[in-house]
C-alpha cells in the first residue's frame, strides 16, 4: 500500500472532495509509474483520477460504523511516531580496543 494515501473514512469533520481526489491521484501515481503523465497519457491518467474519485465518495459515503470518529491531530501524531520509530537509527555501539 502506498504510504501516502491516506485513510479517509470516520472523521470529525467528514472528509472533503479535495481529500478523496488527493487520495486517488496517489493511487493513480502509484499504478500507472506516472507522477505526470505525457501528453499522450494525459486524457487517460486524468479520467482514471475522476473515475476513482468518484467511486471513492460512493464507498465512502455507504460505508458504516460504530466506532468513534478520528481526528486529523491524533492521525497525524500516530503517523509521526511511526515515522520517528522507523527512521530513528540507533546510536552506534563503540567497542574498546
Amino acid at each position: 500500500m502506498c504510504r501516502n494515501i491516506k485513510m479517509l473514512f470516520n472523521f470529525d469533520p467528514p472528509v472533503t472532495p479535495e481529500e478523496i481526489r488527493a487520495a486517488s491521484l496517489q493511487y493513480v501515481r502509484k499504478i500507472s509509474g506516472f507522477t505526470r503523465p505525457s501528453k499522450a497519457n494525459e486524457a487517460a491518467f486524468l479520467t482514471a483520477v475522476d473515475e476513482v474519485t468518484a467511486i471513492s465518495a460512493r464507498l465512502l459515503a455507504s460505508l458504516e460504523t460504530t466506532g468513534t470518529p478520528h481526528t486529523r491531530e491524533e492521525e497525524a501524531a500516530k503517523a509521526k511516531a511511526r515515522g520517528a520509530k522507523r527512521f530513528t537509527r540507533p546510536a552506534p555501539q563503540i567497542l574498546p580496543s
